[in-house]
């Protein structure tokens, strides 16, 4: 946030706190100690903390304005993780689900609030030892492992989504956002290089190895760890693109945000530099990994890195929309009219071979 003041205006576009408080009396019984703050973090859905009594959580709510079709799916993310309760995945406890937008103007949910660290730019001074920057990768590895070989009908979510096409789909769906964020961002400049890249990938689509749950945003920053050692992930956050599919692009996904010491220098890119340090695991230690653990051999590469990166791009091409439509004041978006092009850039490079696994 800029000051205090925007955090304190945007906050009252994100929440009429007398209505929240009133449903939260209805749901869950009166409480003395009621406190609602803004927590920025992410790119995508807005995050609130609530202390309610003795209780802490988190509330999450699509941002204000204009979204592109089902990018901000709060509901779909509550669902998803109220029925993988009790499974191997770490999650938070789920609490409430309200799709009544009389009580703060849009679907929201709400679940308890876990204590630990989201790793971005910099790890916890407890992490910095190199069996514990291994284990960070270990770990991240075998929850999406765990994810990718659960048995989504036995929790309730064998009709989740529509596998047969998937990565085709995402294809297609992720090049459609570009062409609705260039409705604006043209405006001010093109990416040629994007279309190009999304021709490539709609050529080139694999088949999956399984049809699986896939998170849709398995990345780093979407796990908490526990705020003890060894690293522990205790939560997975943001589910609201789970659907059933094909696991790989959860794989590229991550990978897109997973430098290596060999990779040129990036130093605009949303990977965190951090990751580079010799003592984390290399990509194709991780793929390794991911391959032992479910059975799978990671087959097209190429394909699946240049698509993570492409869906960064294409994310991002549409945080430049709503930062140029005057939809959020987050201090990233602006720098989305640079980074774009670049992104682009790199996906190219990966398909033409240029930067290896």
């Amino acid at each position: 946030m800029a000051d205090d003041a925007s955090e304190t205006a945007y906050l009252e576009e994100l929440v009429d706190e007398d209505s929240l408080r009133a449903y939260f009396e209805s749901e869950l019984g009166t409480a003395d100690r009621f406190e609602v703050t803004y927590h920025q973090a992410g790119h995508s859905n807005e995050t609130l903390f609530v202390d309610w009594g003795d209780r802490e959580f988190v509330l999450r709510r699509p941002p204000a304005g204009a979204t592109a079709d089902s990018a901000h799916d709060v509901l779909r993310e509550y669902r998803v993780m109220n029925a993988l309760q009790g499974t191997d995945v770490p999650l938070p406890e789920t609490v409430l689900e309200c799709d009544d937008h009389d009580v703060i103007g849009s679907d929201f949910y709400v679940m308890e609030r876990l204590q630990g660290d989201v790793i971005r730019e910099a790890e916890p001074p407890r992490f910095e030892r190199p069996e514990y920057r291994r284990r960070i990768g270990t770990e991240l590895i075998d929850v999406g492992a765990k994810i990718h070989t659960l048995e989504p009908e036995m929790m309730g979510l064998g009709n989740l989504g529509h596998p047969a096409g998937y990565t085709e789909r995402q294809v297609d769906r992720w090049t459609k956002q570009i062409e609705w964020a260039r409705e604006v961002t043209s405006d001010r400049r093109e990416v040629p290089t994007l279309f190009d890249v999304a021709d490539w990938l709609a050529a080139n689509a694999p088949e999956p190895p399984a049809n699986t749950l896939v998170h849709g945003d398995f990345k780093l920053d979407n796990m908490i760890f526990a705020p003890e050692t060894p690293p522990e992930i205790v939560g997975v956050f943001d589910w609201e693109m789970c659907t059933r599919g094909n696991p790989f692009m959860d794989l590229g996904w991550l990978l897109a945000y997973w430098p290596d010491e060999k990779d040129p220098d990036r130093t605009t890119a949303l990977t965190p530099s951090l990751l580079a340090h010799p003592e984390y695991p290399t990509r194709r230690q991780l793929v390794d990994r991911y391959e032992d653990l479910t059975g799978w051999s990671f087959e097209n590469p190429r394909f699946y890195r240049a698509f993570g990166v492409f869906k960064i791009a294409s994310a991002s091409e549409m945080f430049f929309r709503r930062y140029l439509e005057g939809n959020s004041n987050d201090p990233t978006y602006p720098k989305m009219e640079e980074r774009v092009p670049e992104y682009a850039a790199w996906a190219k490079r990966i398909i033409d071979g240029n930067e290896p696994l």
